[in-house]
């Protein structure tokens, strides 16, 4: 008999699109999405989304949802865009970028409503990041035109 605190249940997500369960995959599995070592990942093989583990996790804590591959691009294109303000705010305000990568994901989810406020773009889903998308853009072209 274990005496103690009680050892937590490996979560297992279940994929938003088709409601499967997500399998856990390592470097080296047939699921594994990736051609390089990049850490575990949740994946469902029949929609064929995925989302990795957060860094250093014990119980292999997803970072979010799984997302499939128009959720990725637009994920990668928002992370894109985000980039060069998070960059800025680094060099102005002396933090981290990881800091001024979530502080921007919360000013553009506060700005847009977005409720509750993601800290990381893993908690968006497409069509967050689209709206996301158009903010940034008609911001960063108010910004420029004067």
């Amino acid at each position: 008999m274990r005496v103690g605190r009680p050892v937590k249940a490996v979560p297992q997500p279940h994929c938003d699109y088709c409601g499967a369960r997500a399998q856990l995959a390592q470097f080296g599995d047939a699921a594994y999405p990736y051609r390089d070592d990049h850490g575990a990942v949740w994946t469902c093989t029949p929609c064929g989304a995925w989302i990795g583990v957060r860094p250093r996790s014990k119980h292999n804590v997803p970072l979010g949802r799984l997302a499939n591959a128009p959720l990725r691009d637009a994920k990668s294109r928002l992370h894109d865009m985000l980039e060069p303000l998070a960059e800025a705010k680094t060099r102005r305000d002396g933090i981290s970028v990881f800091e001024a990568r979530a502080k921007a994901i919360r000013w553009v989810a506060a700005e847009l409503g977005f409720d509750p406020l993601p800290s990381s773009l893993h908690a968006l889903t497409l069509d967050q990041c689209e709206q996301a998308l158009r903010y940034v853009e008609v911001w960063k072209a108010h910004r420029h035109s004067g």
